[in-house]
């Protein structure tokens, strides 16, 4: 006798489980259609020996691209190259100068705030491939750089021949170090001025209420916006592209920029395709970590 109302709540129980994914059925229909349809057809590629020109047969090739990234010298130079932009553009400029301009623009004067918010944000809101020529333009041998050095009497170089990696990367910290400022200015904006004042009272120096009271308590902040940066930081191309096509050489050739290289310069699309993939799955590693690091309670 039990049995049939077990079963009638059992489907009444799906029943509402399924209304309750209807809402959201639309949209994980099209994330299924554009997100997943298309990595998943990258994966079929990787796995190819896919090229856009020359024989248009396609053979299922296993591992083989996978194991001649690994033993290809300028896959590794350009791994390395993108751990050093990374590091230098992402976690280390855009994420420490758009903390030090959100705490110093926190206590600055108004006028302050919205000229040094205009102009930082104006970087950042620039198309990508202005921003390059830009760039290129200030380091260039005859640009901005060297003329202000030469006014100064100091020593000229070809910034863009001599520290290539140094220039592109000093490019996305000036790009991008907004979105960095806009994080912080409302992590710290949801401080209780009280908690300061407290330790201001009991004799904190700044150093170390910035120390030991701010940086805990925008922790979460911190975390949300490296893992954004670091993701948005490996995948720059166009900047790279613009300033110097990977060059000299392959001395500022980041993975997106070996890539493409590969993919469409040289034709080979399923090699490209596995070094895509390779790079999806740094992004991924990151993304882990800094999710497991923001679990930890303050």
């Amino acid at each position: 006798m039990t049995a049939v109302p077990a079963a009638a709540a059992a489907r009444k129980r799906r029943g509402v489980r399924a209304v309750r994914w209807l809402p959201i059925a639309p949209a994980t229909l099209l994330l299924l259609l554009f997100l997943a349809g298309p990595i998943g057809y990258c994966v079929y590629i990787a796995f190819t020996d896919m090229q856009l020109t020359g024989s248009s047969s396609v053979s299922f090739v296993g591992f083989a691209n996978f194991r001649r990234a690994f033993a290809d010298p300028a896959f590794r130079n350009a791994v390395w190259l993108t751990l050093v932009f990374t590091v230098l553009s992402s976690l280390v400029g855009q994420n420490t100068l758009g903390l030090a301009l959100a705490a110093l623009m926190r206590r600055a004067s108004r006028p302050v705030r919205t000229f040094t918010g205009a102009l930082v944000i104006t970087a950042w809101v620039l198309p990508e491939i202005v921003a390059a020529f830009l760039l290129y333009a200030f380091f260039r041998r005859e640009g901005t750089l060297n003329a202000i050095l030469g006014w100064l009497h100091l020593p000229t170089q070809n910034w863009l021949f001599t520290l290539p990696i140094l220039a592109v990367s000093f490019a996305n910290v000036w790009r991008g170090t907004a979105f960095s400022m806009l994080i912080y200015s409302a992590a710290l904006a949801e401080i209780p001025k009280d908690i300061e004042e407290a330790a201001e009272v009991d004799g904190a120096s700044g150093a170390r209420r910035f120390w030991h009271i701010t940086l805990p308590m925008i922790r979460r902040s911190i975390g949300t916006n490296l893992m954004l940066n670091t993701l948005q930081t490996l995948s720059v191309f166009g900047l790279i592209w613009a300033i110097t096509r990977g060059g000299p050489g392959d001395r500022s050739q980041t993975l997106p920029v070996f890539m493409y290289d590969q993919a469409f310069l040289k034709s080979l699309i399923g090699y490209g395709t596995a070094v895509a993939l390779l790079l999806l799955l740094v992004g991924s590693l990151f993304s882990v970590v800094y999710l497991r690091l923001m679990k930890v309670e303050v």
